[in-house]
């Protein structure tokens, strides 16, 4: 069993290195920098306005209480991110392998690889990353006509008013820091209860039945491509149907009334919408929004489902075909998952902005179509609008992407978003994830899963030599037989660790 050190290193040799370990160029230094100084003084700007009581938290409530709040989220939003790539990658990997050297995330595993839950995990998860984003914007989002440092500047005014401060500290230390981490040390970096914490919240959030809506979407694309929805557990009993399709039911009638809610609210300039954007507008713009969070959320499930297909397959929509060979040239895949990051997080924030209640009701306010002031007071938290997003923005999004990838990749605004995406990448606005994610490896003494499991390959080699030794001590079963068992074995074991 490759699940030490000693036995990794007997199998590479005394000169094996890690190529992604490579050495930082003068440009990409120079990036690293510039990066880095940037989400520093987005830190700055950041704690300047909440400190002047000029966010929506800081002005409720106070200012320290604002600053824990947000430093507490980004936090939680690291995990969450992180938690994914971890969650995601590590099922093809067999469990025994780390369940010494990594108890937490062993035990994880077997809870989050268990049946369906991997894919409740990530319902879950995605409304917790929406959840997030709308908290840290009422914290740190700046409100109308707020300065920074006590003065105004053009400078200033861009960082605040467009929201850009608030997009690099939380794209870079909240999300892209993590993930750099988190793809490459899966095992290191979800070994804490703070990701069994992370784990739960987000199964639970999936089992109150907000967003089961996007079953039924589900079973719409399963039925229209005739394609059966796949399940790893057992038929539901009719008591668990009856509770899917109530909790179905109560997702779709909460679905309707927020859009109704953040519709109206829009119409009606009642949210947190930028004073320079009409009410109509503001309404066009959401919506825009919502597409673009969309396409970015369903290109990254169909970039990986094609990955999978022929090059004939692909060249069955011509604009599909010029995208993936754009996309698989060099290392644009890892480039447009960076920039797509940066795009849906700046779409969020928007959005979040956008959507965002805004009515006080301790001064008279109209409340939306006249709920009660309580009632009110809960629209306020944003929690409508995230709502929204996570069905309409996102999943939904994302089936579609995954029952037709090739058609969905045939659109030409996916062509240029993917241009966007990897224009953002190259110009190192969010460079410093990498600087801090190195940093962070090395205070947390994180290390490559290779370390402790091996790579792929050598955990094939390793299985085959183990299945050999086997063969070898039952000399007495029929050599053909024998033969035919252990080239079996080595077929399974080379499909379970191909990825």
């Amino acid at each position: 069993m490759l699940g030490s050190s000693a036995d990794v290193s007997a199998v590479r040799g005394p000169n094996w290195k890690d190529a992604r370990d490579e050495r930082i160029g003068a440009c990409k230094a120079f990036k690293f920098a510039v990066s880095t100084l940037l989400v520093i003084f987005s830190i700055a700007v950041t704690v300047s306005v909440i400190v002047d009581r000029e966010t929506k938290v800081s002005q409720n409530a106070s200012p320290a209480f604002a600053i824990i709040l947000i430093c507490f989220a980004i936090g939680w939003l690291f995990m969450v991110e992180g938690g994914q790539a971890s969650m995601v990658g590590l099922p093809p990997v067999e469990a025994e392998l780390y369940k010494d050297s990594h108890p937490i995330t062993y035990k994880l595993c077997s809870i989050a690889h268990k049946g369906n839950n991997l894919d409740r995990y990530l319902i879950g998860r995605q409304f917790m990353v929406l959840l997030i984003v709308f908290t840290t914007n009422q914290c740190g989002a700046a409100l109308r006509n707020a300065d920074a440092f006590d003065h105004s500047h053009w400078f200033l005014d861009i960082f605040l008013g467009s929201g850009i401060a608030m997009i690099l500290m939380v794209a870079c230390i909240g999300q892209l820091m993590s993930q750099v981490n988190a793809s490459h040390c899966m095992l290191d970096f979800v070994d804490t209860h703070f990701m069994t914490i992370t784990l739960y919240t987000c199964l639970a959030i999936e089992a109150s039945g907000l967003l089961h809506c996007v079953y039924l979407v589900q079973y719409i694309f399963a039925f229209v491509s005739g394609k059966p929805v796949q399940s790893n557990e057992d038929p539901r009993t009719w008591f668990q149907a009856f509770f899917f399709w109530l909790r179905v039911l109560m997702s779709l009638v909460v679905l309707t009334g927020c859009t109704a809610v953040t519709i109206s609210a829009l119409f009606n300039g009642q949210t947190t919408t930028w004073d320079a954007i009409p009410n109509g507008i503001a309404v066009i713009l959401f919506l825009i929004c919502l597409y673009v969070v969309g396409m970015l959320e369903g290109m990254q499930i169909a970039f990986y489902t094609v990955s999978k297909l022929t090059v004939e397959e692909r060249a069955s929509s011509p604009m599909a075909a010029l995208t993936c060979n754009v996309l698989y040239r060099g290392n644009n895949l890892p480039n447009f998952m960076i920039g797509r990051q940066i795009c849906v997080t700046l779409n969020f924030f928007v959005i979040a902005r956008l959507t965002t209640l805004d009515v006080d009701v301790d001064n008279g306010d109209e409340t939306v179509f006249g709920v009660s002031k309580a009632l009110q007071q809960f629209f306020n938290t944003g929690l409508p609008g995230a709502i929204v997003t996570t069905i309409l923005g996102s999943i939904v999004w994302q089936l579609v992407a995954s029952a037709y990838p090739v058609t969905f990749l045939g659109s030409p605004f996916v062509h240029i978003l993917l241009r966007v995406c990897l224009l953002l990448e190259n110009s190192g606005i969010c460079s410093a994830a990498w600087f801090l994610g190195m940093l962070h490896k090395k205070v947390a003494g994180y290390k490559y899963d290779e370390h402790y499991i091996g790579t792929p390959e050598e955990r094939q080699a390793n299985k085959k030599a183990e299945l050999i030794e086997k063969a070898r001590m039952r000399p007495k079963r029929p050599h053909q037989k024998l033969s035919r068992d252990l080239e079996n074995a080595m077929e399974d074991t080379s499909a379970t660790d191909s990825s």
